[in-house]
C-alpha cells in the first residue's frame, strides 16, 4: 500500500505539473513571452554563484510533455513492476532522472547544463543495471562510456567558454557566431548530441539500452535521454556553419538509414522499437541540419507521444508473453489483446505518418520541405528510402504480431486487466490522435503552403504503401526468401547488425587496450616485475631463511668449528 501511494502520489503530482507547464507553454506562444531569471545563490566579495533559469514556449511546452510522459510512466510501472520488491528505489530513480532532464531543459548555462547532462547518464546507467544481470551490467556499462565521449565534450565548451566572460551561451550566440572560437564550441555541441542522440557512429548503445525495465524504456527512448541532444543542437542552431550542417546531414540521414534497415531484420520486438526511435532521431538532426529549428523541435514533440506508446504496447505484450520478445512466436494477439493491438496499431500508424495522427503533421511536412530544398540527390533518395523502411518495419511487425495464428503454447491465455498499465496507455493515445494537430496550430500559426508538382507530391503517398507491400511480402514468405540475394558474402548479417557498429565502435574500440592490458599483466606484473619483483625476493629470503634454519638446527661440532675459526680470527688480528 505504502509503494502504491507513492506512485499515485507522483502520478497526480507530476501530472498537475504537467498542465501547469504545457499551458504556460501556449500563454508564451501567444504572446510571444521569454523570461530569464537569475538567482544569486551565493555572492562573497567579487566571487559569485549563479543559477540562470530560461523560461520560453519551448522550455516550457518541452517539460510539460516530459512531465505528462512519466506520469504517465510511473502510472504504468505501478502495474508492470507490481511484483517488484524495490518498487520504491525505481520510482525514486525515474524522478530524479525527470529532474535532471527539467535542469537541462530550463538552462541557459553551460554549466547547469552539464550538472542535467551527467545526472541523465548517471540515472540512467542505474536504470538500464536495475535488473542485475551480465547483459545488462554490459548494456549499462556502453550506455555510460558512450555518453561520456558528450560529457568530456561539454568540458570543452565550457574551457573554451572562458574566453567570453560567461557561461552563460545564451548572451552571446548571435553576435559571436562567426568567430573561431564559437565555431570550436559548434563542433563539440554536435560530437555531444551526437553521443546523447545515438547517432553514427554512437548507435551502439540505443538498442542495447532495452536491457532497462520497458517503463524506463519508455521514458528514456522518447522524451528524455535521446532527445537531450536534439534540444542542444536546436538551442545551437545559429553557430552551425554550412560545413557543419553538411556534415550533421550526412551523419543522421546515414543513422536514420542504418536504423531502418536494422529493424527490417530484426526479430526482438524491443529492439525493433528502440531502432525506430534511433530513426526518428537521425530524421530530427537532419531537418535541424538544413536551418528549421523550430520543425525539429515540433517532430521531437510528436515522436516523444507516439514513441512511449509504442514501448508501453510493445511491454504489455512482453509481460503477457512472460517475458518473450522474439515476434516470431506472437501472432493473433488482436483477438486476445484488443486495447493493446488497437494501442500499438495507432502509434505504429502516427510513425508512419497517417493522416491525422502525431506524427502526420510533423514528418509530412518535413518530407515536403526535404521535396522544396535544395538537398543533392543522394540524401534525396536516402530521406525516402528511409521513409519507406519505416512504413516497412511497421507494417511487418503489425503482420507478426497482431495477424496470424498464435505461435505460443496451445491453451495460453492473455489479458489485459491491469488497470494502471491500460489506463497509461489510454492517455497516451489520446494525445497520440489529438495533438499533433493541436501543436502544429500553435507552433506554426501562419499556415505554411508547400506547393509542388504532382509526380512530388504523391512520391511520399508511393512510397509509404511500397513500403507496407514489402513488410507484407517479408511476412508473408519469410525474411530470408524476400533478401535471398543479401544472404551471400554475409551482407544479410550485415545489413542486421547495424554495419558491424556494435564490433568496430564497442568491441574493437575495447579489444586493443584490454589485450595491451592482458599481455603487460601476463609480461611485467606476472612475468619479469614478479621474477625481480615481488616473488623474486620472497623466494631470495625463502631460501635465506632455510639456510639459517639449517644453521641454527645442525650439530655441536659445526659450533665447535665456528668458535675454533672465530678464535683464530681474533689471534691473528690482535697479533
Amino acid at each position: 500500500m505504502k509503494v502504491m501511494s507513492i506512485c499515485n502520489f507522483s502520478f497526480f503530482f507530476l501530472m498537475i505539473l504537467s498542465f501547469i507547464m504545457l499551458f504556460f507553454g501556449f500563454f508564451f506562444v501567444f504572446n510571444d513571452l521569454l523570461f530569464f531569471f537569475e538567482w544569486f545563490i551565493v555572492v562573497f566579495n567579487s566571487s559569485s554563484i549563479v543559477m540562470t533559469i530560461l523560461v520560453d514556449w519551448m522550455s516550457c511546452m518541452f517539460m510539460g510533455f516530459v512531465l505528462f510522459i512519466s506520469s504517465l510512466v510511473i502510472k504504468y510501472s505501478a502495474g508492470y513492476m507490481s511484483g517488484d520488491l524495490n518498487m520504491n528505489r525505481f520510482i525514486f530513480l525515474v524522478l530524479l532522472f525527470v529532474m535532471s532532464m527539467i535542469l537541462l531543459i530550463i538552462s541557459p548555462n553551460m554549466i547547469s547544463i552539464l550538472l542535467g547532462w551527467d545526472g541523465l547518464g548517471l540515472i540512467s546507467y542505474c536504470l538500464v543495471i536495475y535488473y542485475q544481470n551480465i547483459s545488462s551490467f554490459n548494456a549499462g556499462m556502453l550506455t555510460a562510456l558512450s555518453n561520456r565521449v558528450g560529457d568530456v565534450a561539454l568540458l570543452m565548451v565550457i574551457a573554451w567558454m572562458l574566453n567570453f566572460g560567461s557561461w552563460s551561451y545564451i548572451f552571446y550566440l548571435d553576435f559571436m557566431s562567426g568567430g573561431f572560437e564559437m565555431m570550436i564550441i559548434g563542433f563539440l555541441i554536435i560530437l555531444a548530441a551526437m553521443t546523447k542522440s545515438a547517432q553514427i557512429p554512437f548507435s551502439s548503445w540505443l538498442p542495447a539500452a532495452m536491457a532497462a525495465p520497458t517503463p524506463v524504456s519508455a521514458l528514456v527512448h522518447s522524451s528524455t535521454l535521446v532527445t537531450a541532444g536534439v534540444y542542444l543542437l536546436i538551442r545551437f542552431n545559429v553557430v552551425f556553419n554550412e560545413l557543419m550542417c553538411d556534415f550533421l546531414l550526412f551523419i543522421s540521414v546515414l543513422t536514420m538509414f542504418m536504423a531502418g534497415l536494422g529493424a527490417n531484420f530484426e526479430y526482438d520486438l524491443s529492439k525493433i522499437v528502440a531502432l525506430s526511435t534511433l530513426s526518428q532521431l537521425g530524421l530530427m538532426v537532419s531537418i535541424l541540419s538544413l536551418g528549421f529549428a523550430s520543425l525539429a523541435f515540433f517532430h521531437l514533440l510528436t515522436h516523444a507521444l507516439f514513441s512511449a506508446l509504442l514501448f508501453m504496447c510493445a511491454g504489455m505484450m512482453i509481460h503477457n508473453l512472460k517475458d518473450s520478445q522474439d515476434i516470431r512466436f506472437m501472432g493473433g494477439i488482436s483477438f486476445q489483446m484488443p486495447l493493446t493491438s488497437s494501442c500499438l496499431m495507432i502509434s505504429n500508424f502516427a510513425l508512419c505518418g497517417m493522416p491525422f495522427l502525431a506524427g502526420f503533421y510533423s514528418k509530412d511536412l518535413i518530407l515536403e520541405i526535404v521535396l522544396m530544398n535544395y538537398v543533392n540527390f543522394f540524401m534525396f533518395v536516402l530521406f525516402f528510402f528511409s521513409t519507406g523502411l519505416t512504413v516497412c518495419y511497421s507494417f511487418r511487425l503489425f503482420f507478426y504480431s497482431l495477424c496470424g495464428d498464435f505461435n505460443m503454447n496451445s491453451f495460453y491465455v492473455m489479458w489485459e486487466t491491469d488497470m494502471n498499465m491500460v489506463s497509461g496507455m489510454l492517455g497516451l493515445m489520446f494525445m497520440v490522435v489529438f495533438m499533433g494537430s493541436l501543436m502544429s496550430w500553435l507552433i506554426f500559426p501562419v499556415p505554411m503552403l508547400i506547393i509542388l508538382p504532382l509526380f512530388l507530391s504523391l512520391l511520399v503517398l508511393f512510397v509509404s504503401f511500397l513500403g507496407a507491400w514489402v513488410g507484407y511480402e517479408m511476412f508473408k514468405v519469410g525474411v530470408n526468401t524476400v533478401v535471398l540475394p543479401f544472404k551471400y558474402f554475409g551482407f544479410s548479417y550485415f545489413l542486421g547488425s547495424m554495419w558491424y557498429m556494435p564490433y568496430i565502435f564497442t568491441y574493437g574500440v575495447s579489444f586493443i587496450p584490454l589485450l595491451v592490458g592482458y599481455k603487460c599483466y601476463k609480461m611485467y606484473d606476472g612475468g619479469w616485475s614478479e621474477y625481480f619483483g615481488g616473488q623474486g625476493l620472497f623466494y631470495v629470503l625463502l631460501k635465506l631463511s632455510e639456510i639459517n634454519q639449517w644453521w641454527q638446527f645442525n650439530s655441536l661440532k659445526l659450533f665447535l668449528m665456528l668458535f675454533f675459526f672465530w678464535l683464530i680470527l681474533i689471534m691473528y688480528l690482535v697479533i
